[in-house]
């Protein structure tokens, strides 16, 4: 499920190491946005990493992907997530930012997104700092579904802003959660390719999801 409204789909010609980039987001953003269907799960089962860290903690996802069916995801995600008033997380920026929901990082969001001509989709209700929302903008920074393709100084200035700025925090809280089991190990993966992310954008050189 997207939260955003697209305008166009992914740019011709992007580098690969780019769409890596921007798949990297969605994969998160989609497991973060909803409970994964069984064919989400069946697709995530089928990832493999490699030697590096990344690659090791996307072959602990799979596997964990792979022995979790569609009941135990819902399950685990409504734990989290919703609960019964709310669930064990808010993964939503503001909250993470002050301790409150609806202020100021929100504000500040929305006037970031409204540059780059991203609105939410008219069906969803979540404000727009949820993690889910935030990562899927990442993606299209990249990725140019939103209109065009935006520069690495303007994704850094993003991601700094809005990604890094809270998100590794709400990761860790996500891996150490009483409920995560599925979402403890997708954590493990956001943290690492986090990690990636903001070093290549520290050097300014090319950013490599691999």
């Amino acid at each position: 499920m997207t939260t955003l409204s697209q305008i166009t789909g992914a740019s011709d010609g992007l580098p690969e190491e780019d769409r890596l980039r921007a798949q990297f987001y969605d994969l998160l953003a989609q497991f973060l946005s909803e409970p994964p269907t069984a064919e989400r799960l069946q697709v995530a089962a089928g990832l493999t990493g490699g030697e590096t860290a990344l690659g090791q903690a996307i072959d602990r996802f799979a596997l964990v992907a792979g022995r979790c069916d569609q009941v135990a995801a819902d399950d685990e995600y409504g734990d989290l997530f919703i609960g019964v008033g709310r669930g064990e997380l808010l993964p939503f920026g503001s909250y993470y930012l002050t301790g409150f929901l609806h202020e100021k990082p929100l504000a500040r969001l929305k006037e970031d997104m409204a540059q780059f001509g991203i609105v939410p989709r008219e069906d969803v209700s979540e404000p727009e700092d949820h993690v889910a929302a935030i990562l899927e903008t990442m993606a299209g920074l990249i990725d140019g579904r939103f209109g065009q393709a935006h520069s690495l100084a303007a994704q850094k200035q993003f991601f700094d802003a809005h990604v890094v700025s809270w998100m590794p925090v709400f990761f860790r809280d996500l891996a150490g959660a009483s409920s995560s089991v599925l979402y403890a190990s997708l954590a493990d993966v956001a943290l690492r390719f986090l990690e990636i992310e903001a070093q290549g954008f520290a050097f300014g050189g090319d950013v490599e999801a691999e």
